[in-house]
């Protein structure tokens, strides 16, 4: 299981491996890395997407602060500790807000970014419910069966199941706690135009057409306010595009680097 230390955190990583180019994949909320692991195949072999777990997901570390700052730093010392800087960064989601922070603050550990189905501003009113209350979600299911009957009622199940694993006691658990991912959210929402607007890489900017966090107008004005910025939109799909339609996805990830840096 390939680990690394951050911040006196365990941090556990996706690695596709090869020679290609340096890809950073960060998640949303709710995910692991291993939601890419579909983009990644089809990336190579001029990309190399390592796609780190992030804190309070996955098989990383759970606990601690989850605010913007410590998201932000968390992948940046990432960075630094795999020697991949300065690294093309995509991210979806809390992972779309963690680059183009990251970006932002640590301009020189980038060289472009993809920002998936999120905003520049992720509160209201542009977003009409920005937290999801998972509060009385249940931590573990008595078999696999039960957990899939769970997260058919979400919009993208199998984005949730990559996050159930079944323990030595076979029961099947969480990957991470429904109290913890109420202050990822909460920790998400803002308005964070000065960070969208302050970095100088190119930016490929990806939405849904039936997304529920980036309403197309938003994303308009995000493209108009940022020199250098693209927008490309997929229809017919909604928030997880990176899972709907990979080959689209990992297409327009491809075209966008080949022109995004000399």
């Amino acid at each position: 299981m390939p680990i690394v230390a951050v911040n006196n955190r365990t941090v556990h990583y996706e690695d596709a491996g090869g020679a290609g180019t340096p890809v950073l994949a960060l998640h949303g909320a709710f995910g692991r890395g291993a939601t890419f692991s579909a983009v990644a195949e089809r990336l190579r072999p001029e990309y190399r997407v390592v796609a780190p777990d992030l804190r309070g997901h996955g098989l990383s570390d759970r606990g601690g602060d989850f605010g913007r700052e410590a998201y932000v730093d968390d992948v940046a010392q990432f960075i630094i500790a795999m020697g991949l800087e300065p690294a093309f960064v995509i991210g979806h989601s809390l992972g779309g807000v963690t680059a183009y922070q990251l970006a932002a603050r640590h301009p020189q550990l980038a060289r472009a970014l993809v920002v998936e189905d999120v905003g520049a501003v992720t509160d209201r009113p542009v977003v009409a419910e920005p937290v999801l209350d998972v509060s009385g979600w249940p931590r573990s299911f008595p078999d696999r069966g039960a957990a899939e009957a769970f997260f058919s009622a979400t919009p993208e199940p199998d984005y949730f199941l990559e996050s159930v694993v079944q323990r030595p006691d076979k029961r099947w658990e969480l990957l991470f706690d429904p109290r913890d991912m109420m202050q990822v959210q909460r920790g998400n929402v803002g308005v964070w135009w000065d960070d969208w607007l302050a970095a100088q890489h190119a930016v490929l900017l990806l939405r849904a057409t039936n997304s529920f966090l980036l309403p197309s107008e938003h994303a308009k004005e995000m493209v108009a306010r940022r020199p250098g910025a693209e927008l490309v939109t997929f229809e017919e799909t909604g928030h997880w595009i990176h899972r709907r339609d990979p080959d689209g996805y990992a297409a327009a990830v491809r075209a966008f680097f080949a022109t995004s840096v000399g």
